[in-house]
């Protein structure tokens, strides 16, 4: 096992949904998407972004594209129109996210380095 970000086995996107935004987290290869499923739940993402989001989280699996969609409710101050935070759109959300700490198997970190 290594500990590592989650960076290093997912890429990820966001974006504005109102006042949630989009964060979506896309495994670096299909072996790793299981881990993913497993580990990256809604309450691991809720406590590790409790700091932007004051709302729920919900999680949606997109198997056929080895990815898992967050919505992060009252993320954003109101919206892109309305909020005054610096990201009223979450655009760097999914970079926060991606900064999660995981311990990982050491042959999921092969599969990737090999991909």
């Amino acid at each position: 096992m290594a500990k590592v970000k989650l960076l290093d086995i997912a890429h990820g996107r966001s974006g504005d949904k109102g006042n949630g935004s989009n964060v979506g987290i896309i495994a670096r290869h299909p072996d790793v998407y299981p881990f993913l499923k497993e580990h990256l739940t809604v309450k691991r993402v809720k406590e590790h972004m409790s700091h932007i989001c004051k709302g729920e989280v919900e999680r949606y699996e997109m198997p056929n594209i080895g990815a898992l969609n967050f919505i992060l409710n009252e993320s954003l101050g109101g919206g892109g129109t309305v909020s005054l935070k610096l990201d009223a759109q979450g655009k760097t959300h999914a970079s926060t996210l991606l900064r999660m700490e995981v311990e990982v198997p050491d042959v999921l970190l092969e599969s990737v380095k090999n991909k």
